[in-house]
C-alpha cells in the first residue's frame, strides 16, 4: 500500500461522474472515495480502492458512510467480516419507520 501523495488509485471516473474527479483528494476525502467505489464502481474500481486502503482503513471508515447500497453492504460485510449491525447505515434504515403500513 503506497499513499504517498504523488500516488493515486488508478480509478476509472465512472464512479465519480458528478465532481471534478482531479480534484478528489484521495486521502482526507478517503470516505467520500471509497462510498463512491463501493456504490456506484467497477470491479476494478473496488479491487484498488481496496489495495490502495487496505483492508484495515476500509473497515474502519466504510462503516462511517451515511449511504451504502444494499448490495454493497452485503460485500463489504463479508470481505470485512462485519455484521450488518457494524454500520450506521444499516442502524439508520432500521430505525426509519415505513411510509405505509400493510
Amino acid at each position: 500500500m503506497n499513499t504517498t501523495a504523488a500516488h493515486k488509485p488508478n480509478l476509472s471516473p465512472i464512479a465519480f461522474w458528478d465532481v471534478a474527479f482531479d480534484c478528489v483528494d484521495f486521502e482526507s476525502d478517503s470516505l467520500f472515495v471509497m462510498n463512491k467505489v463501493f456504490n456506484y464502481g467497477l470491479w476494478a474500481d473496488i479491487l484498488e480502492v481496496l489495495d490502495y486502503y487496505g483492508l484495515e482503513r476500509v473497515r474502519s471508515e466504510i462503516v462511517q458512510a451515511a449511504y451504502l447500497k444494499k448490495t454493497a453492504l452485503s460485500f463489504l460485510c463479508v470481505i470485512l467480516d462485519l455484521t450488518e449491525n457494524d454500520f450506521k447505515v444499516y442502524q439508520r434504515r432500521q430505525k426509519r419507520k415505513p411510509i405505509w403500513d400493510h
